[in-house]
């Protein structure tokens, strides 16, 4: 039922395919710009990342 439904589509294809465009590049800038991996500059090793992060959840 689905599958015929999209299978006929004209227009809502390609408003699927630049919503799902729009959302990769929307997550990829954030990703890039907005969330930097604070945890890798201020450690070196994943064990002192993993006693931050565990310090820091239990701490409160």
């Amino acid at each position: 039922m689905y599958v015929e439904g999209f299978r006929s589509m004209t227009v809502g294809r390609s408003l699927w395919i630049m919503i799902a465009l729009k959302l990769i590049i929307i997550f990829a800038v954030l990703k890039l710009f907005f969330f930097p991996d604070l945890l890798s500059t201020s450690y070196d090793t994943d064990t002192e990342r993993a006693a931050a992060v565990r310090s820091a959840m239990t701490s409160r």
